[in-house]
């Protein structure tokens, strides 16, 4: 306790640093920041931008870049990112701010970048699945695990899956993505030995359009493969990112 007073003191340690390091949270006007995410479950905590005010998202994005040194925000809308981007342009100009499809990540100038010794591979259907695996594979990177992502391989032409099958075969572990009936990861599962992690994706029309379809579908699977919810990306991300951390630990 002491030397944490004596950090703020010498300008060494922020007040907000100090909080996450006393509680493992730190209180904001949005709300709290769960700063021990990583440390407490090996995953760190991402900010939903969806159903925030553009104001909000800053401010907690602010808070994660002070006390972890890296802010992961996911389902971000164009304005809250054009906020986002001025803001840190104006008040941290050395950050980095990457961006995917509606997931982000802000990363301070000091931060280093965890490492993985693990691969984990992304599959997409088709082009439509691809907001999905992008959001996945930002939380897999954030982690330091090595993507091997291979897109718009759908069992409509099955060469095409059958095509990349040395690459699925060869990941620690897989993500695979798709919307309408949801049939590749099943029939990716029946093909290699590797843990699958189903993602059913929003997309098609009619009966079941909604993503329904999809997840019935990889649900019900006769092959063995784990499933998240429908769009699930962040999810699917983090799942895969605990096996690649337990295969990793394993190599060491």
């Amino acid at each position: 306790m002491r030397e944490l007073l004596e950090a703020v003191a010498d300008g060494d340690l922020s007040p907000a640093e100090a909080e996450a390091e006393l509680r493992g949270y730190v209180v904001g006007e949005a709300g709290r920041f769960d700063a021990a995410r990583r440390q407490r479950r090996g995953i760190p905590e991402a900010i939903f931008a969806e159903g925030k005010s553009a104001e909000q998202v800053v401010a907690l994005a602010e808070t994660a870049l002070e006390t972890t040194g890296r802010a992961l925000l996911t389902r971000l809308s164009e304005p809250q990112f054009d906020a986002l981007r001025d803001h840190f342009a104006a008040t941290a100009p050395d950050a980095t701010l990457e961006r995917r499809s509606a997931t982000a990540r802000v990363l301070a100038p000091d931060y280093e970048p965890p490492s993985l010794d693990a691969t984990v591979g992304i599959a997409t259907g088709g082009t439509v699945d691809e907001a999905v695996a992008d959001e996945a594979e930002t939380v897999l990177l954030d982690a330091g695990v090595t993507v091997d992502r291979v897109d718009d391989i759908g069992v409509a032409a099955l060469s095409r899956t059958l095509d990349q099958l040395d690459r699925l075969r060869g990941a620690d572990v897989l993500i695979v993505v798709a919307g309408r009936e949801g049939a590749l990861p099943t029939v990716v599962a029946g093909l290699v030995d590797t843990p699958v992690i189903g993602v059913p994706v929003a997309s098609g029309y009619g009966y079941g359009g909604d993503g329904e379809a999809a997840l019935a579908g990889m649900l019900q699977s006769c092959t063995v493969l784990s499933v998240v919810n429908v769009d699930a990306g962040f999810v699917a991300g983090a799942q895969a990112t605990l096996i690649a951390r337990a295969i990793a630990a394993g190599r060491d």
